[in-house]
């Protein structure tokens, strides 16, 4: 592939075909953008045209001027192939990350202490009691799929006790975080007809949810606080969906996403996991390092609602500008050796993963927590864990991930 990076001609390139994005062989694509086209115009794709922001800096720029590059679903939302701001009848789909301030402001608000700090100490109790329930029911000398048995179960057990959530239905919520967010034919659904049908059993499922809270007061799960709050009680039902959606995706993949590749990369780096045997001090750091090494969701799409200049690159009104924070979590100019996974990296909590500006995300202190914890409990366990086939990876541009894992802990 790094041959095939050399050769290609830029001019025809299409960075976000699904074709790259099967075994990270975009990763020298990324670094050849970055060192000779850092903003990439893509005159054609199954997306339409778009901008490639491919430079940590110039992401930093875009990600934190909402007044020129909009998320609002109205523009086509925030991926590169609208599946944020999809069509449900005459109703488009709108939480709080495809709009833009103030309506922004008064929706996230309305969730938001659901990860203040009081309540992070609240959950530390709930992730370690079921971290170490799912790891010492792991078979032990045997082949299993990590992703299945401890990255979806540990991040869905977490998601339903966020939405309070019947516990016997959570794989329903990575089911529905999956299909919101693919696009068609690549494994997932088959057309937006099959999206479709499954996203409006979410919205029947957490509708009965939301009736039965309403009326009530003090609920401290993330449906409660929507339907309660005086600013979201009255949302349309695209509006409730659309929340529902971002707070499953925002809960589910970035953490899920990561507890699979720690295990990636400590099998392929056995360095660092030595390193840090040595010196448990890094496991904070380790995190940030996996995350920003792994960049759960490769990108993020804003439109343009003026004219602006990137890095000396004329970007039209309405025009499609995609942020590759994977691409900008691999820029040398910030991050020294990127393509190397370093726990003891002293900028590692720079990274972009979790967006920058208004869009920042919300639970970012909570997924690092589960990452920690989880890193913690493995530590205490068992000396390796190998990958023992070929991982699968998701085939998305935007999901950065693994379907399935095969791992056998060695005792």
């Amino acid at each position: 592939m790094a041959n095939t990076a050399q050769n290609l001609d830029l001019a025809r390139l299409n960075i976000a075909d699904p074709g790259f994005w099967e075994d990270d062989g975009f990763l020298p694509l990324f670094e050849r953008l970055r060192r000779e086209e850092p903003v990439h115009y893509c005159p054609d794709s199954a997306y339409g045209p778009y901008w490639s922001v491919t430079r940590y800096e110039d992401i930093l720029a875009v990600d934190t001027n909402h007044q020129a590059f909009s998320s609002a679903s109205e523009h086509g939302g925030i991926i590169i192939h609208d599946a944020f701001a999809f069509h449900m009848g005459p109703y488009v789909l709108e939480g709080m990350i495809t709009m833009d301030p103030p309506s922004h402001s008064v929706h996230r608000n309305a969730v938001s202490g659901i990860v203040a700090r009081p309540n992070l100490e609240h959950f530390e109790k709930i992730i370690r009691e079921r971290t170490a329930s799912v790891l010492d029911n792991l078979p032990v000398n045997e082949t299993f799929d990590w992703a299945q048995a401890v990255s979806i179960e540990l991040t869905t057990q977490m998601l339903a006790t966020l939405f309070d959530f019947p516990l016997e239905d959570r794989r329903r919520l990575a089911r529905w975080s999956d299909v919101s967010t693919t696009e068609p034919g690549l494994g997932i659904i088959a057309d937006e007809a099959e999206r479709r049908r499954e996203i409006k059993e979410c919205l029947f499922y957490f509708t009965k949810l939301w009736r039965e809270r309403k009326d009530k007061t003090g609920g401290l799960d993330l449906v409660s606080m929507l339907a309660q709050n005086q600013s979201t009680s009255g949302m349309q039902p695209m509006n409730f969906l659309g929340n529902v959606l971002v707070l499953i995706v925002g809960g589910n993949d970035t953490t899920r996403n990561s507890m699979s590749a720690m295990v990636d990369l400590f099998h392929r780096f056995p360095d660092q996991l030595e390193k840090l045997r040595q010196d448990p001090s890094l496991i904070e750091n380790s995190v940030s390092e996996i995350i920003r090494w792994q960049t759960p969701i490769s990108h993020m799409r804003r439109t343009a609602v003026a004219d602006a200049v990137i890095s000396g690159r004329e970007i039209k009104k309405g025009d499609k500008v995609v942020m590759w924070y994977i691409s900008g979590n691999r820029d040398e100019a910030v991050f020294d050796n990127a393509e190397a996974f370093r726990i003891d990296r002293e900028n590692a909590r720079r990274h972009l993963s979790f967006g920058m500006g208004i869009h920042r995300c919300m639970g970012r202190r909570l997924a690092e927590l589960q990452l920690k914890i989880l890193l913690e409990a493995v530590l205490e366990r068992w000396r390796r864990i190998e990958i023992a086939g070929t991982p699968e990876r998701i085939k998305s541009n935007f999901i950065h991930g693994f379907h399935k894992m095969p791992v056998r802990i060695v005792s």
